[in-house]
């Protein structure tokens, strides 16, 4: 299952807030394709159903419908409240930017109108193998636009974190390391107390030069977490 083969993604935000995403596996993003596939179809055949009666004007409007399916019904599903078509939506999907920010108009029409690159040569055989080779699973229009396709419910890095006086860090961290630092403190609870001192004393540059020697550097680190986490 695509469960076990997703990993985590960072992004930063243009506020410097850290986002820990998980983006979506292949096995999951062909539920959501079938399911979409299966509500357009439904559409077409009522549609053809309801046209017949019009002759070739019926025929001309059907292509028409047909077209703006095909290329348009993930955009404006994506654009809307959920950034998710109904097939995405229904397997807990969402389409957002490399910044975990919600998806916009243009980079929704770029991963889409690509599309045809990735159905190339039959099948969608270039988009398969793009999401293949890479641990964010992205197709190539994903690529050009900049988009990432993810799991919409929040992902949990942590447990609570113990109590400790927030405290800023010494330099501005990437968001590598701040998902490292409070991932560490999130797992206080699960680690000896000479464990979790020792795991401090690598993670000390983060508070200043005079860290590593500082009686109370674990303490001082679980504040920054405290800090990292929005904490005054």
């Amino acid at each position: 299952m695509s469960l076990s083969l997703d990993t985590l993604y960072t992004a930063e935000t243009p506020e410097g807030i850290a986002l820990s995403l998980r983006p979506a596996g292949v096995v999951a993003r062909f539920y959501a394709f079938f399911i979409d596939l299966l509500v357009r179809s439904a559409v077409l055949v009522a549609a053809s159903m309801l046209l017949s009666v019009l002759g070739h004007m019926g025929a001309g409007i059907f292509w028409i419908l047909f077209f703006g399916l095909e290329w348009f019904y993930p955009v404006v599903f994506e654009l809307a409240r959920g950034g998710a078509t109904p097939g995405k939506r229904a397997v807990g999907l969402q389409v957002v930017m490399d910044s975990g920010l919600p998806v916009t108009p243009a980079a929704s029409l770029v991963r889409n109108l690509i599309r045809a690159a990735d159905f190339l040569p039959f099948g969608y055989a270039f988009g398969f193998a793009s999401m293949l080779m890479r641990a964010d699973f992205k197709r190539i229009g994903d690529l050009a636009a900049a988009t990432l396709v993810v799991y919409s419910k929040p992902v949990s890095l942590h447990g609570a974190l113990p109590d400790a006086p927030p405290a800023a860090p010494a330099r501005v961290l990437s968001p590598r390391e701040q998902a490292a630092v409070i991932a560490w403190a999130g797992r206080a609870a699960r680690l000896t107390e000479a464990r979790l001192d020792e795991l401090a004393q690598l993670a000390a540059p983060v508070l200043g030069r005079s860290a590593a020697s500082h009686p109370d550097t674990t303490l001082r680190l679980l504040g920054v977490a405290q800090w990292l986490l929005g904490k005054r």
